[in-house]
């Protein structure tokens, strides 16, 4: 089953120019009240005011190239799992290191910041963002847009070298908004599950696969809900709180049944776990970090499985394109 976009919800997303500012102030004195997106202007507020650490999760290079005054890198690859297996969860010893020496514990401020390049660029941020509050972090946003949205905004980049003050961070891992392949399994089973594939629609009619996974497809009993469908005009901004909740229950994912969001890596599907956790407050959604390449790996049953020969056909024609 596909779930599609209607044309109220399309319409309330191309309606949107940019998200609201997710940090309001109710007097000129009064601190930022917290909310899970931040745009430029209210980033510059925290900085004033409660001073979040911001953690820049692009590439080493990149950040060395111009950053946000203050911000500390810590690279998107450092929170992912190995090639074979990109959507793993690195060790909780390796989460211990890398949110400590980002100079993290479980009450400081988070901002996180991704490039902005585009709607699937964010679910590196909504993937880190998932990971911090998943370790216990209370306070986590994300700048809406990334670096280009802040220097669009006219704000200042710094090449300065960032060396945060080092915490004693104890990662333990919650599995209150993880979903296990065990867990799908017994959802499945049960008949109560509610499946949620993030992927273009390529990818859920098994037209196409990522490269680590074993098979196309799609989970069984999954309905199609792409990622992009929280961006204005595909991207990169996300809309508000209010139009996610509007998007959410038009497509009627807010009906009270648990929801596990999913698609190859756990990338897409973060953005999913976001907009409908954190933005329209859906509860009880879940992540399944390790997506389709750890349920293909296990040979698990699909969904919208090629057969034999039309696997056949799409292998050698993806092996003839990367010859030729």
């Amino acid at each position: 089953m596909t779930v599609r976009i209607t044309p109220h919800a399309a319409a309330l997303v191309g309606a949107v120019l940019l998200a609201g500012p997710a940090f309001a102030q109710s007097t000129p004195n009064a601190s930022p009240v917290w909310s899970p997106l931040v745009d430029p202007a209210g980033l510059a507020r925290l900085e004033a005011t409660i001073d979040p650490v911001v953690v820049d999760i692009r590439a080493v290079e990149a950040f060395a190239a111009g950053h946000i005054p203050g911000a500390v890198n810590a690279p998107y690859t450092q929170w992912r799992g190995p090639q074979d297996n990109p959507g793993a969860l690195p060790s909780e010893a390796l989460l211990s290191v890398l949110v400590g020496e980002s100079g993290i514990d479980e009450e400081t401020p988070v901002v996180v910041v991704h490039d902005g390049a585009n709607a699937s660029d964010f679910g590196a941020a909504a993937r880190v963002y998932w990971t911090l509050k998943s370790l216990g972090v209370a306070q986590i946003a994300i700048l809406n847009g990334g670096v280009k949205a802040w220097t669009a905004a006219g704000k200042p980049l710094s090449t300065e070298p960032v060396r945060p003050d080092p915490t004693i961070f104890e990662a333990r891992l919650s599995d209150e908004w993880r979903a296990s392949a065990t867990d799908i399994e017994t959802a499945i089973e049960a008949g109560d599950a509610r499946l949620i594939d993030a992927r273009p629609q390529g990818f859920f009619e098994g037209r196409l696969w990522h490269a680590a996974a074993a098979r196309p497809g799609t989970l069984p009993t999954a309905e199609n809900f792409s990622h992009d469908a929280w961006f204005v005009d595909g991207g990169p901004l996300v809309v508000d709180a209010e139009r996610a909740r509007a998007i959410a229950q038009s497509a009627g994912l807010t009906d009270g049944a648990t929801l596990v969001s999913f698609c190859n890596t756990g990338h897409w599907a973060a953005t999913n776990w976001f907009a409908l956790s954190e933005l329209a407050g859906v509860e009880g959604v879940t992540l399944y970090p390790e997506s389709m390449v750890d349920w293909t790996a296990g040979g698990r049953a699909l969904d919208n499985e090629p057969g034999r020969v039309e696997w056949l056909y799409m292998s050698t024609r993806d092996w003839l394109q990367s010859i030729l």
